[in-house]
């Protein structure tokens, strides 16, 4: 009686009064590279306020926003160094979706001229085999992270003076398993744990009495800058106690993350 099926014809028509057009979001990937020792992957604001001008996000997201005249972004990447640590090598994987984009056609060529806009905009960073994806091969760059590994070069000052025979035997540790409980320094942000993490190789280069550099295959989401000072022995061994000496690191740089993701591209 109230709902007749079929439902009666409409003796009104409607009165359209507003219509919104939006595209789908549109996903670029690429690797970058970080030369500066001072500048954070993402906006480092700490209570409202902006630590560091800039960031390695902003400065790659800025002139895609303004290329597909997007809405917004999010950005992700294969892990992420700190403030401090340079990436060398060949970058780190990243991929930034743009959210409705009003332009979303952009050509082999054309996208490798915005890479270079983006590569002469800054020398803290470089950027490669920028390219359009899809949703679904971002995934690919997440798969398995932990089980990816990564190179490291640490380079490490030591209190006693030392010879180049007292680190030669750190060249013949192979899968050398750390417990690594959540260091002091991210604790505010990871929930305390014990983490399981493997260093499968390491050469020593010796400079002087108190400095050596180390260069060490590792387990993705291993803390190399711990496990260098043993964060007061929450890391277990590490580099000081390997030596037994106190051991600190001076920089660190990442030279490469083993993830085949995105595909090079001949640029």
């Amino acid at each position: 009686r109230h709902f007749p099926c079929p439902p009666s014809s409409p003796k009104n028509f409607c009165d359209v009064l507003e219509i919104q057009c939006s595209n789908g979001a549109v996903f670029v990937a690429g690797r970058y590279n970080k030369y500066s020792r001072n500048l954070p992957q993402t906006p480092w604001i700490i209570d409202g306020e902006r630590k560091l001008d800039s960031s390695v996000e902003e400065l790659i997201s800025e002139h895609l926003m303004a290329e597909f005249k997007a809405d917004s972004f999010n950005f992700s990447s294969s892990g992420r160094e700190d403030v401090d640590v340079r990436t060398l090598g060949n970058g780190r994987p990243f991929a930034i979706e743009l959210v409705n984009p009003h332009r979303i056609h952009f050509t082999a060529e054309e996208m490798k001229g915005l890479q270079q806009t983006i590569n002469n905009s800054s020398d803290k960073i470089q950027v490669r085999d920028l390219q359009l994806v899809t949703r679904s091969a971002i995934g690919r760059m997440k798969e398995g992270e932990e089980e990816k590994t990564k190179t490291y070069s640490a380079l490490i000052w030591i209190d006693k003076a030392i010879q180049k025979e007292d680190i030669a035997f750190l060249d013949d540790i192979k899968e050398l398993k750390l417990d690594q409980k959540t260091p002091l320094r991210v604790l505010h942000r990871r929930p305390l744990a014990v983490r399981c993490r493997i260093i499968h190789t390491m050469k020593s280069e010796y400079i002087d009495e108190h400095h050596f550099r180390l260069h060490l295959k590792t387990q993705a989401g291993t803390y190399i800058k711990e496990f260098v000072h043993g964060d007061f022995g929450r890391t277990k061994p590490n580099i000081g106690s390997l030596l037994n000496r106190t051991a600190d690191i001076l920089e660190l740089d990442v030279e490469s993350v083993d993830v085949d993701w995105p595909p090079i591209l001949d640029n």
